[in-house]
């Protein structure tokens, strides 16, 4: 069909990468519409560090809880507690922050949608977008956008990477799953509505890790892995039951793809480019993503921002070497520690255990927080080498 409307650039997915993309370009003056399914909701954590929230002024009416610690739990159960220190982990809700963030969007001018993908075709004027309007099971009103660049952030299994991107079709992830619930109407032993929770055991989680992350009057209970056949909603049931928790009543239940390794490439060389998980931009290890989703929309925008003012498609590639060059290393590191750390239960127990220690704690939390490698004194340093090798040799003492 004929386009009906014309835009400089069409945003795929509401989620925080395109929500970032789409209000980052609006600000900038470009004409922006952003592409919602709508009534989609990804299972999450929903933990977001200080950087997220000083750099995309993130206000604290959208935090639901404030954890200062966290805990992490061994296969043998024995748990070590890892306070903050001075400051907090922000926990949102997927259900109303990416809400929050489509609505921010459309303030700052972008025009929302509601609809689902279907293609990118082009004629001599450039590329085109097709979708259905209306909900996602409503395909009755096809439409057909003019834009001068698309970006794609409709998530792990994209279907913008799939048809644009070489590599798109074929990233990697682990499918998560997770339960949103009723909090305890008081702490417990098995709960605490400043704390998150980590269970690094294989029967919860062969290859990843199961979790308890507090949401306010409500709180997360999942689980991720990428081996076929195991059973999530049974790894949750089982930790609910663990836990005291599984009398709680049930609000809603989640599951999606997670990729865990950046794609090779992020743009077609011509007028495409992705964005947040559609780019395979979520932590290893820790499965972290909404910060760097944040971050790729924001350096997305900036690159497409830059295409339609000089028409040089080379300049949609700045947006994957500006996120490496910051966050590669961290991803390369966090990559081999989950390879490792995470391939048997007598590993995650020498993990959990290193936990222990002082300089980790602190080279941990303070990486995160601020998303960058930490120089420690040298000495600090050299004893997390050791202590690690030491571990990874079968030589640490039990």
């Amino acid at each position: 069909m004929q386009p009906t409307d014309h835009v400089d650039v069409v945003v795929v997915g509401g989620g925080p990468a395109g929500a970032t993309a789409a209000h980052d370009l609006a600000r900038r003056g470009l004409s922006v519409l952003l592409l919602d399914r709508g009534g989609r909701i990804k299972p999450c954590g929903g933990a977001i560090p200080p950087r997220a929230i000083q750099d995309f002024d993130i206000p604290d009416s959208q935090l639901v809880a404030h954890a200062t610690s966290a805990r992490m739990i061994a296969p043998s159960d024995k748990v070590v507690d890892m306070p903050v220190g001075n400051g907090f982990v922000g926990m949102v809700d997927r259900e109303h922050f990416d809400e929050f963030l489509r609505a921010r969007a459309a303030r700052a001018g972008a025009i929302r949608r509601t609809g689902t993908f279907e293609r990118i075709t082009r004629d001599a004027q450039g590329p085109v977008v097709h979708f259905f309007e209306g909900a996602e099971r409503d395909r009755s009103t096809p439409c057909a956008v003019r834009a001068r660049a698309v970006i794609g952030a409709d998530g792990a299994r994209s279907v913008v990477a799939k048809q644009e991107i070489p590599g798109g079709d074929r990233m990697k992830c682990v499918f998560a799953y997770h339960e949103i619930i009723e909090a305890p109407k008081q702490e417990t032993q098995d709960y605490d509505p400043n704390r998150c929770d980590v269970f690094y055991q294989g029967k919860l989680s062969p290859d990843f890790y199961a979790w308890i992350f507090p949401h306010g009057e409500t709180m997360s209970i999942g689980a991720g892995s990428m081996q076929k056949g195991f059973s999530l909603r049974g790894s949750v049931s089982e930790l609910r039951a663990k836990t005291g928790l599984a009398a709680l009543r049930t609000i809603r239940r989640e599951g999606a793809p997670i990729p865990l390794k950046p794609l090779k490439r992020w743009d077609n060389g011509r007028d495409v480019i992705v964005a947040g998980d559609a780019a395979g931009v979520v932590a290893p290890a820790s499965g972290e993503g909404i910060y760097y989703a944040m971050a790729c929309g924001r350096l997305a925008a900036e690159s497409v921002t830059e295409f339609c003012d000089t028409g040089d498609a080379r300049a949609l590639a700045s947006a994957r070497k500006s996120f490496m060059k910051e966050h590669g290393r961290v991803f390369m590191i966090l990559g081999i520690m989950q390879y490792f750390w995470y391939s048997s239960d007598k590993r995650r127990e020498g993990f959990v255990k290193m936990c222990r220690d002082p300089d980790i704690q602190r080279l941990t939390w303070e990486s995160y927080m601020h998303k960058k490698l930490v120089k420690q004194e040298k000495r600090a340093q050299l004893r997390i080498f050791v202590k690690d090798m030491r571990q990874l040799l079968g030589l640490a003492p039990s």
